[in-house]
C-alpha cells in the first residue's frame, strides 16, 4: 500500500473509531466517517467495501491490540495466580492505552439484524472467547498443581471478564461513582480478590490473605 493510501486508511479507521465509541455503529453515517477523516465517501468503499467492512477493520484492529497487551500477561514467569493478576492490570492497561478499542471489545454496537453484522458479532464473541481461554487454561493449572480448588474454571473465568468490564466502565462516569486509573486499578484488585480468596470467614480460601497465593474460593 502506497503512504498516500495508507494515510488514507488510518484517517478513515481513526474517525471510525471515535465516532462508533459515542454512538452506535448503525447512527454513524459513512458521511460522518469520511467528513471526521478529512477524505471523499468514496475512499470508504474503495478500502474497505462497506460501513460493516469498515467496521470490521476496527474491530480487528482492537482484537490485536488487547491481544498485545494480554500477552504481556499470559507470558510472564510466575505462578497461575500471579498471572491472573498480572491479566486484570494487563487488561486496565489496554483499556487505559485504547479506550475506543475497549469499548468496541467490552461493549460491542451494531445491528445483528442483517448477515454481515451477524457474522461480525460472531467473529468478535470467538475472539474475546479466544482470549478468555487463556484465563481458563491458568485457571485449570491452578486448580492441577492444588493452588486453588475444584473449581468450574469457565465460569470462574466469565465472573472475572464480566467484573473487570464492569469496573473499567466506572471510568466513564463524570459523577461521584467515576474512577481514576488508579482507583480503577484498586476496585480490580479487588474484585480479583474476592474471587481468589472468598468473602466467608473460615469458607474454602478463608482467612483474608492480602498475598496474591491464597487459593481460590
Amino acid at each position: 500500500m502506497d503512504p498516500r493510501a495508507r494515510r488514507t486508511v488510518e484517517a478513515l479507521l481513526t474517525a471510525a473509531e471515535q465516532l462508533f465509541a459515542r454512538r452506535s455503529v448503525d447512527d454513524v453515517t459513512l458521511d460522518e466517517i469520511a467528513a471526521a477523516a478529512g477524505v471523499a465517501v468514496g475512499s470508504v468503499y474503495n478500502h474497505f467495501g462497506s460501513k460493516s467492512g469498515l467496521h470490521a477493520a476496527v474491530v480487528q484492529r482492537a482484537v490485536e491490540a488487547d491481544r498485545r497487551f494480554m500477552d504481556q500477561a499470559y507470558t510472564r514467569d510466575g505462578s497461575p495466580v500471579d498471572r491472573l493478576y498480572a491479566a486484570a492490570d494487563a487488561y486496565l492497561d489496554f483499556y487505559a492505552a485504547n479506550p475506543e478499542y475497549f469499548r468496541t471489545l467490552a461493549f460491542p454496537s451494531g445491528s445483528t439484524a442483517y448477515p454481515a453484522g451477524r457474522e461480525l458479532a460472531d467473529r468478535l464473541a470467538t475472539s474475546v472467547r479466544e482470549q478468555n481461554e487463556r484465563m481458563v487454561a491458568e485457571l485449570r493449572r491452578g486448580v492441577a498443581d492444588g493452588s486453588f480448588r475444584a473449581i468450574d474454571p469457565d465460569d470462574v473465568a466469565t465472573v472475572l471478564w464480566a467484573a473487570w468490564n464492569g469496573i473499567i466502565s466506572l471510568g466513564w462516569r463524570n459523577d461521584a461513582l467515576g474512577r481514576d486509573l488508579g482507583g480503577l486499578r484498586q476496585l480490580l484488585r479487588v474484585a480479583t480478590d474476592v474471587v481468589a480468596h472468598g468473602l466467608l470467614a473460615g469458607g474454602p480460601g478463608g482467612g483474608g490473605s492480602d498475598t496474591a497465593s491464597s487459593t481460590l474460593a
